[in-house]
């Protein structure tokens, strides 16, 4: 059969409520197969354009069934299940009765809608059950009595490169084994469960005993489920008898695989972690991107040579045949329509459409079944031969030791022995008639309860209904509230509870749930130590339970208490349906951060995912350092950029700020001994969380974990220095040419104050010398166009916290001469108060408009860092577990935050504020104290005017001096030539005449003046704009204050 390219499908899902209330905006558009997306930061932008085989448009235009099918709207042209089904799974149903491998795969970022189009909801079946079902449906039409069906069913989890049987309640440690067939190459999972189904219905079930068994491993092992593959393999045979009497089997596997969510990891987050590599965070998907680009290289002929790099993950060997190999293949790519999810859509979409440039070599997997069975027999005796001989000899490689070559013999053996094992069971397998098979597995899937006899308790008896982040695995699991008490706890307990958990920070005995008809409560076993929320709030003391309420057991065991006896308990405000995310948001509101989206930039809603999305992880590593004695707790910190970096902030940037939009999230991992602290980024500590999840599987599967090298320790991190605190030095001064010096305040990420900082700012020449008090300007603009250079000098510091003495320094970033520079000062040791006393020239070659708003509206942020070391901890504190310590750092922050404000809020624009409103004072002040001096100058002027005889009185000179003063900047060349032009202009318009009665005018104006007398109640830099005015309007003289101020400037050009 010629090469046929991978089909490619993408479907846009409707906006879901999280989105509405966001008033999310719609970049998604199709026409035909065309996508298109539009990109919300340049609405003037072209949009991208992508062709696939198939663009479904699912988002609008549909309505409900009075059965809850959603079905196109008069007109739409909304893409429903049955017409995915019909252009894709019916594809795949046919090609597997024509004897064809069969795969199909769906891709996206989380939440985009995969599980949806693959399984469903509700009514809203998906791809997978209809294609069972209507596989069913053509079986049972088949009247042929020389054709027979066989159909076989298994469901797999692929989890940090482990592969669990969903299917199989028992799963050896580190997961089953992935093997490569000696003669085929390719890879199989060894002893995975597969079960002959005869029925659509039974298949039902068996899923629903796989998704059950997801939720319960996603639950005790806190994994993540949208970080695991899912993988259903039926395997279609068709054994056809001939005239003859021989037997030929037509075989078709179906792989049907829901991968995990294709969110990129964080660009920034994990730079620079030592440990980065060793995670394996979207490894399996980053390898599947590295296979499906160097096959769409291969079809395309840009390279002649190329190992496609099947091996690099479990995915990827498992999906070898899928992909380049013999299988007809379909990708379905699921998209948010959201803007809030540009980045990730864009990147969904050209994954897309690469993968469309693969092509297959289908064939149809057609045999005699007589033969099948000779040639396993004679593979098996050859086998065995190898395996008498000695095992596989193998030959010296190029640049192999003997170590390799023995390490790859033995290799090479195990699987050679597990292929001898799997072919014997395929011969068992046709030794054994299929009629028994099926028999034994419906007895089996008989015996398996799916909650259907449920139902009907449900409307009677109160119970706990599972909450998992998957909606898909919400609502699995069910535990009934018999009349009396309910214990919850490990099954290793003595009794055994009614209820068994496991996972962490579940204790043996943990809590115990009390009904008295219909009259729930809650009480934690006393002494256990065990923790359970109950609506976001620690359950202290005996609890009446209401309906719908939320409870937590441990870190992740999410249950709803639904009571139908006592439905009238539950909270108005309540949503109809109680989700993960609401359950999380509530726990968020408790911990002080807000949850509300009304009014939100997409900046800050973005910061609000991550923050809902971060705090489950670090309730989960805080519950490991626990269990495993780490003596380390976590807390989610929000801190401004800016701060954080120790940047200067523009003017654009410091409205963003004050409005809390350039806000990080990160987590702060403190030593609970020494008190040493590390401000991990986000994407930094989800790759630690995701090595802490491989440590602690590692200890649930028994390995000593307690002596492993701090270098391997996730928990481990080398001292590094800390910040202390910011100060946001403001620069408003420099645009009046105005020195400044203050003492500013250091505030933490809370907001709390953690000591002072001692600083000046200066304008200067090139070389650092102070420049003449002269230079002085009223008006910033005078300064354009021309040089400019500033000091800023960092004179002391006083620290409050005399965990700090070891070290301190401050840094700070600021463009210096165009370029960006980092700025450090000297680090001081021993001492709380260090005398910096360091100085920085900063010059700007041609001063522009932006800088003088950067002057006005900006700030430069002095970070100021402690130097820590490892330090021998109080020896009371090393007889304290982690748990313990953890205990008494929450009481001392309770016992601080009382006077003070919440821990987890971002407290920095308060301290930056008032800040702020102190340097504008400062600088009001010495303006107005400027003003002054030029008003006592000039009713000095004016009083040694009076005194003189009339004969002595000469105006001019008396009008020039005024003048002089009154337009004065400080700048000695634009006072000479403003009164040069005053003169010429008096010469042309004024009669001598008139001195007489002008003088005394001005002599009023500088006694009386309503402008002057109101000036200490005015904006200062009003006062000398009145003092011209006024002057120009009571002397008679024509108002030249604005020409004076042109024709100066030109003169200082010249």
């Amino acid at each position: 059969m010629p090469d046929e390219s991978v089909k490619v499908a993408v479907r846009v899902r409707p906006f879901n409520q999280r989105e509405k209330d966001r008033s999310a905006k719609l970049i998604i558009k199709m026409q035909g197969q065309m996508t298109s997306i539009s990109n919300p930061e340049a609405p003037n932008e072209e949009p991208k354009s992508f062709s696939f085989d198939y663009s479904y448009w699912s988002h609008d235009g549909f309505k409900e069934r009075s059965d809850g099918i959603l079905e196109p709207a008069g007109g739409s042209n909304y893409s429903s299940q049955r017409r995915v089904f019909e252009d894709l799974g019916q594809g795949v149903l046919d090609n597997a009765f024509e004897g064809y491998n069969c795969s199909l795969f769906a891709y996206g970022q989380t939440g985009s809608g995969k599980s949806y189009s693959m399984v469903g909801y509700g009514q809203n079946k998906g791809i997978v059950p209809i294609t069972c079902d209507e596989m069913f449906k053509s079986i049972d039409k088949n009247t042929d009595s020389n054709k027979r069906f066989e159909v076989t069913f298994s469901m797999l989890e692929i989890y940090n490169e482990q592969v669990r049987d969903l299917l199989s309640k028992d799963n050896p440690k580190g997961g089953l084994n992935v093997r490569q067939n000696p003669k085929l190459g390719l890879f199989y999972v060894e002893n995975l469960k597969r079960v002959p189904v005869g029925s659509y219905a039974e298949i039902e079930k068996r899923t629903e005993q796989g998704t059950a068994s997801r939720t319960v491993a996603s639950t005790n092992m806190n994994a993540t489920s949208s970080r695991a593959h899912t993988v259903v393999t039926i395997t279609f045979d068709q054994i056809i008898k001939s005239e003859s009497g021989s037997e030929t089997k037509k075989s078709s596997v179906m792989n049907l695989v829901d991968l995990a969510g294709s969110e990129r990891a964080d660009s920034t987050g994990a730079t620079g972690d030592r440990l980065k590599e060793g995670a394996n965070i979207n490894k399996s998907l980053s390898a599947l991107g590295n296979v499906i680009s160097a096959l769409a290289d291969l079809s395309m002929g840009t390279k002649k040579k190329i190992m496609v790099p099947y091996r690099d993950s479990i995915l990827t060997k498992l999906l070898q045949n899928a992909l380049g190999g013999n299988s007809k293949t379909i990708m379905i790519a699921a998209l948010s329509p959201a803007d809030i999810n540009y980045d990730e859509t864009l990147s969904t979409l050209r994954y897309a459409d690469r993968a469309k440039k693969i092509k297959n070599k289908a064939v149809v997997n057609e045999n005699p079944l007589d033969k099948l069975i000779r040639e396993l027999k004679e593979e098996n005796e050859r086998l065995k031969k190898a395996m008498e001989g000695g095992g596989v000899m193998m030959q010296e490689g190029a640049g192999l030791t003997p170590e390799e070559l023995e390490k790859m013999r033995k290799q090479m053996e195990e699987d050679i022995r597990a292929q001898l094992m799997a072919n014997q069971a395929m011969l068992a397998d046709n030794e054994e008639s299929w009629n028994e098979k099926l028999a034994e597995a419906r007895t089996e899937t008989d015996k398996i309860d799916t909650g259907g006899a449920d139902d009907k308790r449900k409307n009677k008896e109160p119970y706990l209904i599972n909450l998992n982040e998957d909606p898909m695995l919400s609502g699995v699991i069910c535990h009934f509230l018999n009349n009396g008490e309910t214990s919850v706890g490990r099954k290793d307990a003595s009794p055994v509870p009614n209820i068994c958990l496991s996972g962490l920070s579940i204790q043996k005995q943990h809590a115990v749930i009390f009904n008295k008809k219909g009259v729930i409560e809650i009480e934690s076993v006393s002494g256990s130590g065990s923790k359970t929320k109950i609506n976001g709030l620690p359950l202290t003391g005996r609890k009446a339970l209401c309906h719908k309420d939320r409870i937590l057991f441990g870190s992740n065991h999410m249950y709803v208490l639904m009571n139908p006896l006592k439905p009238d308990t539950a909270d108005n405000s309540l949503p109809k349906e109680i989700t993960w995310e609401y359950a999380q948001k509530e726990i968020a509101q408790v911990k002080g951060f807000a949850t509300g989206s009304a009014g939100l930039s997409k900046e800050q809603q973005i910061v609000q995912e991550q923050v809902l999305e971060i705090l489950p992880m670090v309730s989960e590593v805080n519950a490991v350092s626990e269990e495993l004695n780490k003596q380390k707790s976590f807390e989610v910190v929000l801190i401004s950029a800016a701060a954080q970096e120790g940047g200067d902030v523009t003017q654009s940037q410091a409205s963003n700020w004050t409005s809390n939009e350039l806000v990080l999230v990160t987590v702060k991992m403190k030593n609970l001994l020494n008190g040493n602290t590390w401000l991990w980024e986000r994407g930094k500590f989800i790759t630690r969380r995701y090595l802490i999840q491989e440590l602690y599987q590692k200890f649930l599967d028994g390995e000593d974990v307690s002596n492993i090298p701090k270098e391997q320790d996730p928990f481990w991190e080398p001292t590094e220095d800390v910040l202390i605190g910011t100060s946001n030095l403001f620069l408003q001064s420099l645009s009046y040419c105005l020195d400044f010096m203050d003492t500013l305040n250091i505030s933490d990420y809370k907001g709390q104050e953690e000591g002072q900082l001692k600083v000046k700012l200066e304008p200067c020449d090139n070389k650092g010398k102070p420049i003449d008090e002269e230079a002085f300007v009223d008006d910033p603009h005078e300064l354009l166009n021309k040089p400019y250079h500033f000091k800023l000098t960092v004179e002391t510091a006083n620290i409050h916290k005399s965990r700090f003495s070891k070290g301190i320094l401050v840094k700070y970033s600021v463009k210096n001469n165009g370029k960006m520079e980092e700025v450090k000062t000297p680090t001081v040791k021993n001492t709380l108060t260090p005398t910096f006393n360091h100085s920085k020239v900063i010059s700007i070659p041609k001063l522009k408009q932006e800088n003088l708003d950067f002057f006005e509206s900006g700030c430069i942020t002095l970070s100021v860092y402690g130097i820590q070391e490892d330090t021998m901890p109080d020896p009371k504190l090393l007889k304290l577990n982690t748990r313990e310590l953890r205990q008494m750092e929450t009481m001392e922050n309770t016992t601080a935050n009382a006077s003070g404000r919440r821990a987890t809020m971002f407290g920095n624009e308060i301290a930056s504020d008032t800040s702020h409103l102190k340097t504008e004072v400062v600088l009001l002040q010495r303006k107005y104290e400027r003003l002054q001096q030029k008003e006592r100058r000039m009713q000095q002027i004016c009083e040694e005017w009076s005194k003189k005889p009339d004969g002595e009185k000469q105006f001019e000179p008396f009008y020039r001096a005024v003048s002089a003063v009154a337009n004065s900047t400080g700048t000695r060349l634009k006072t000479r030539v403003q009164m040069l032009n005053q003169m010429l202009k008096l010469q042309k318009s004024v009669a001598l005449p008139s001195y007489k009665d002008n003088s005394s005018s001005m002599l009023r104006l500088q006694k009386d003046s309503p402008d002057l007398q109101r000036q200490k109640t005015m904006d200062p830099s009003m006062l000398s704009k009145a003092n011209k005015t006024s002057t120009a309007t009571n002397g008679k003289r024509p108002s030249s204050a604005e020409n004076n101020k042109t024709e100066s400037s030109a003169c200082v050009i010249q």
